[in-house]
Parts: C-alpha cells; sequence; structure tokens
C-alpha cells in the first residue's frame, strides 16, 4: 500500500495545475500595474494582462486548457475587486477582456510556429490583424458600457476601447512572442553574449531620444525617438528590439497619456488620447517590422551561402568552398616551435566504388557516400575542414595538431569508416573501406594548398598501390619520420 495517495504528488499530474496557477500570478500582477496606470474615471493608459495571458497561452499550449482559462478569469475579477470595484464593474469589464483574448487567440492560434515566433515577414502583419479585431470585439463591450461607466456616449466608447486594446496587444504582445527560451538562456549566458561596444550605440541613441522627448513634451515629441528605434530594429535581435519599443510604449502610453489629461484640466480629450495611443501603436510596428526582415534576411543568405558552398549529396562543404576556406585557414597557420607541422592535409578514396555503383545502382552508391561522410565528420573536430572534391574522392585539413595526432585522427577515419557494413537498400548492407593519403604542413615553409593536395594524393595512389583500406603518409622531413618513427598504426605507412 505504499503507494496509496501518491498521485497526490505525481509531478505529472500536478504540472497543469502549477502551470495554471503561474499564468494567474501573471495576469493578476500585471492587472494590478494596469489599474495603477489608470487616470481617475479613465480606463487604463497601460493594461498589459491581456497581451500577457495571450502570449503564455500561445507559447505554451497546455495554458490554453479549460483550467487556464478559469486561472485568468479569477485574476482579472480578483484583480477588480480586491481594488475596490463593485461585481458588476468588474464583470462588465472583464468580460470586455475576456472576449479580446479569445478573438486574438482564434486569429493567432492558427499560425505555423516560425510565424507566431516573429520569423516571418508577416509575422507582424498577423499581430495587427489580431490586435485590431480583439480591440473591435472589446470596443462593442465598451460602447455598451461607455455610458454606464464613464458617461461617454457609444461611439467614443468604441474608438477609445479599441484603440487602447491595439496599442497594448502591440506594445507586449512581440515581447511574449519572440522571448527566448529559458533553456538558450542558459546556453548565452555560459558562452557568453558577444556583445560589442558598438552594440550599444543604438540603445544609447534609443534613449537620449526619449529623454529628448520627455523635455520637449507635448503630442508631436511622440515621433522623436523613431530613428534611433529603427536604428535598433537594423542592428538588433527581434527579441531585444521588442524590449525597446516596448520600453517607447510605456513611456508614451503612461507619459502623453497622463500629460494629455492633466493639459486637459482632467477632462476627457478623446481626440488627444487616440492620436497618442494610435500614434505609439505605429511607431510602435516600425521598428520591429524591420528587425523580422533584417531576420529573414540574414536567414535567406544563411541558406543560399550553405547551398553554394555545401555538398547536395553528403552535406559537407564542396570543392570550391573547400579550397577556398583551405587556402584562409593555410594562411593563418602558425607552426609552434619545436613542432615538424602544425596540420595535415589528407586525401580519401573509397575503395572499389565503381562496384558498387555498377552492381547496386547509383542510388546506392549516393547512399554509401552519405554514410561515409556521416562517419569521417563524427570522427573529425570542429576546427578541422572536411569537403568532397567529387565524385567518391573527399579531402580534410585537420588544424593545429601534431603529426602524431594527424596519425591517430587518419586511423580513426579508417577504421571508422571500415567498422560496419554500409545499408545501402532494404536488406543489403555492403562493406567499404578506404584509403588515405597524408601529407603533413611542414615547419619552416608552407606548400601552396594545391602542392599539398598533390603530395597527398600521392600518398593516397600509394595506398592504393600496396593493397588499399591504410594510411599512408609522405613527407620531406627526416624529423617527421623520427615522430611517428616505429610506433604507427596499423594502417598506417610512411613514404618518402
Amino acid at each position: 500500500m505504499a503507494g496509496t495517495g501518491s498521485g497526490a504528488h505525481d509531478p505529472a499530474r500536478m504540472a497543469p495545475y502549477r502551470a495554471a496557477a503561474t499564468l494567474f500570478l501573471v495576469v493578476f500582477a500585471a492587472c494590478l500595474f494596469g489599474i495603477w496606470s489608470r487616470p481617475v474615471g479613465f480606463l487604463a493608459s497601460l493594461w498589459p494582462a491581456n497581451a500577457l495571458a495571450l502570449g503564455v497561452m500561445l507559447r505554451w499550449p497546455t495554458l490554453a486548457r479549460p483550467a487556464g482559462w478559469f486561472a485568468a478569469v479569477m485574476a482579472f475579477l480578483l484583480a477588480d475587486l480586491v481594488t475596490g470595484a463593485d461585481m458588476g464593474r468588474a464583470l462588465l469589464l472583464n468580460l470586455a477582456n475576456l472576449i479580446s483574448i479569445g478573438i486574438a487567440y482564434a486569429i493567432l492560434v492558427r499560425l505555423p510556429e516560425a510565424a507566431l515566433r516573429l520569423r516571418q515577414p508577416a509575422s507582424l502583419l498577423w499581430i495587427v490583424i489580431a490586435a485590431g479585431c480583439a480591440g473591435a470585439g472589446a470596443g462593442v463591450v465598451g460602447a455598451l458600457a461607455n455610458p454606464l461607466l464613464f458617461g461617454v456616449d457609444m461611439s467614443d466608447g468604441f474608438i477609445f476601447w479599441w484603440a487602447t486594446e491595439v496599442v497594448n496587444y502591440i506594445a507586449f504582445l512581440p515581447v511574449v512572442l519572440s522571448a527566448p527560451s529559458v533553456a538558450l538562456l542558459r546556453r548565452r549566458y555560459k558562452t557568453g553574449f558577444g556583445i560589442r561596444k558598438t552594440d550599444l550605440l543604438p540603445a544609447g541613441a534609443a534613449a537620449l531620444s526619449c529623454a529628448l522627448a520627455f523635455e520637449v513634451g507635448g503630442p508631436g515629441a511622440i515621433a522623436l525617438p523613431v530613428l534611433a528605434l529603427l536604428w535598433c530594429g537594423l542592428i538588433y535581435p527581434v527579441f531585444i528590439t521588442t524590449l525597446f519599443t516596448l520600453g517607447f510604449s510605456v513611456m508614451a502610453l503612461l507619459f502623453f497619456s497622463q500629460s494629455a489629461i492633466s493639459d486637459m484640466g482632467n477632462q476627457l480629450d478623446q481626440t488627444t488620447l487616440f492620436s497618442v495611443r494610435l500614434g505609439a501603436s505605429a511607431v510602435a510596428i516600425a521598428p520591429i517590422m524591420l528587425s523580422i526582415l533584417v531576420l529573414h534576411r540574414n536567414e535567406l543568405m544563411a541558406r543560399l551561402r550553405r547551398q553554394a558552398t555545401r555538398d547536395a549529396l553528403t552535406g559537407i562543404l564542396n570543392r570550391a568552398a573547400f579550397l577556398e576556406d583551405a587556402q584562409v585557414m593555410l594562411r593563418g597557420l602558425k607552426v609552434p616551435e619545436g613542432w615538424p607541422s602544425a596540420a595535415a592535409v589528407l586525401m580519401l578514396d573509397l575503395d572499389q566504388f565503381k562496384a558498387v555503383n555498377d552492381s547496386y545502382g547509383h542510388a546506392a552508391g549516393d547512399e554509401m557516400l552519405r554514410e561515409v561522410a556521416r562517419r569521417v565528420r563524427a570522427s573529425l573536430r570542429p576546427s578541422d575542414l572536411f569537403g568532397r572534391l567529387g565524385g567518391d574522392e573527399f579531402a580534410v585539413i585537420l588544424h593545429e595538431c601534431t603529426p602524431r595526432q594527424a596519425d591517430e585522427v587518419a586511423e580513426r577515419i579508417r577504421k571508422a569508416i571500415a567498422a560496419t557494413p554500409v545499408q545501402v537498400t532494404a536488406g543489403r548492407a555492403v562493406e567499404i573501406t578506404a584509403s588515405i593519403g597524408m601529407t603533413p604542413v611542414e615547419s619552416g615553409h608552407h606548400p601552396t594548398l594545391d602542392r599539398l593536395l598533390e603530395r597527398a594524393d600521392q600518398a593516397l595512389y600509394l595506398a592504393k598501390e600496396q593493397g588499399r583500406n591504410q594510411v599512408v603518409i609522405t613527407a620531406d622531413l627526416t624529423a617527421l619520420r623520427r615522430s611517428l618513427g616505429g610506433d604507427l598504426g596499423a594502417g598506417v605507412s610512411v613514404a618518402g
């Protein structure tokens, strides 16, 4: 009976309730903040609760279940009740909140993950559409509620509620949707964020322009930070850009809205408030859209570069990219004092590969090339260079290694290729071996890449002549012979 009652403490069963409790706390705290920002007699200037509730449900779909919706409803109601609202007012206001969230959720939940996480050019357009529709849903309630709550006619109520919802969604929702995962933040923290001094310039410009806007004042000052925010959109990732636009939106909604009301002697100036809130939305949209477009362009350029530099069959460097990267690597190579070499060039050719194509077809040969490339890549370090020169011929540059280490890596590659037969068709596995020629990049002088590849190819030819499935090292240095001496791997030999 030891397991009796353990279900109450089952982490899997409790997880939805803990998640719902977290959602409750987030929404409740956001509601209290919004109520604090509410001018006397008006709707809140800043109301993050709806956008945060929506964003959390979209990012973590398990929270969009009944328990999550119930937690959100309770958070909305309790926040109003503990701050002095009567039940009727609380129900009416939060009916608008829930209708707004429900409409936006129904629109955005259908988007693919990339669009939802603000990685596609159309992402922000969908957020604007969802915000507009959600604002209209809340506006209908506002049109009915405003005469009762604020003594304002129905048309003004609709416009006022619609603008309030739109600007808050555009301010807060992109931050939640584009936020990196906790695991990614931890990895970045361990590896460093790589912030350069020049990266701080757009942030400084944004801060200065916002300070200038405070100093200048008036509705027109809302446009002063635009250029600095666009600069942020060009330089920073989407999430960082959304943080800057959120800071601007908070400033605009709190400072400029409060100033507009104060200037009117606490009389509601619908036109001014509508202008400020709509202007804040428009200003926030542009930098985020620019950042998304920059991200999309960079990803597109990366894909194009990969297509231009990668072998289509195996995914490793193609001939042109390998030769280009090898030239760069060799130019920067420095041989440590006392080392006979600090790098090695390998040429690798599969044994009897033509027979595989002839016996099993080119599809089987392609599968063998893919598998061999995978095995070789698994035997190399991240700093090593690996490419396909054509057919079944591959090349490797082992970076920053002694001759002994190069010998060990070459032998490891040979053994990995021959370790197990390659499954080329259903129920058909073929044994495969490779011959490898290796030459060191010697101290004292740096032969050209063409010369190094030629020497490695000569060693490869000798490996074929001597019976295949072996490593042959060619070098002109007596020092290299001494360093490898009589302690070679079983498949390794030295040729002068």
